[in-house]
């Protein structure tokens, strides 16, 4: 593969799927469907010549069954600040181009897509704390999704629980948290409350998680 590139930094997801998620454990989704925000800030990153240093990015998925069954629609976006190389080079890497088949989630949620919307420049208000289980993303007029950690009903604090996944495609440690996200892009509306909250660390390159 000619190209080469590297992103480290920080992600926030949210899905419709109880806290824990079964599709992290290769079982069927809470519901028997998926959709998903999931958003990120690169701390350090490369694609080829072009630095992707401090860019945020966030993309919107929905599918009408399991993923793996296919027929998923999907957007991304991307800070506006980006100039015209890195723009270029960022929706490669969020659509799964110039990666090995199969190494990455990006790789993994495109190959099942049907529908593959245009990709926005716009800004991206994002903050990420994975320690505290805490996000933010808010894309005027388009997203607003907010992680908070999960509250344990009988004390009534914060609770704290971490999945490891050695050979995941996406992350090897990811914190566990609630998550509520209000999405108004036709074909991609979401409506989550209280579901499945993911943060974790984001570093991969071309071939797949970086541990």
């Amino acid at each position: 593969m000619s190209d080469k590139w590297m992103i480290r930094g920080r992600e926030f997801g949210n899905c419709n799927c109880a806290f824990g998620c079964p599709c992290q454990f290769a079982s069927r989704s809470t519901y028997g469907t998926c959709e998903a925000s999931v958003s990120g800030i690169i701390e350090e990153g490369y694609f080829n010549d072009t630095r992707l240093d401090g860019l945020k990015w966030a993309m919107l998925l929905k599918w009408p069954g399991e993923i793996a069954e296919g027929n998923g629609r999907q957007q991304a976006f991307i800070d506006e600040n980006a100039d015209a190389d890195q723009r270029e080079a960022l929706r490669k890497i969020l659509h799964g181009e110039a990666t090995e088949p199969g190494s990455t989630h990006f790789f993994v949620y495109n190959s099942t897509m049907s529908d593959v919307m245009e990709t926005q420049y716009v800004p991206i208000d994002l903050s990420i704390d994975i320690e505290a289980r805490q996000g933010k993303l808010v894309i005027e007029g388009v997203v607003n999704s907010v992680g908070t950690p999960i509250i344990d009903p009988f004390s009534g604090k914060a609770s704290r629980a971490r999945i490891n996944l050695p050979e995941g495609f996406e992350y090897t440690f990811a914190e566990m948290g609630s998550g509520k996200t209000k999405s108004v892009v036709p074909g991609l509306e979401l409506d989550l409350d209280s579901t499945y909250g993911q943060f974790n660390i984001l570093h991969m390159n071309q071939s797949g998680v970086i541990r």
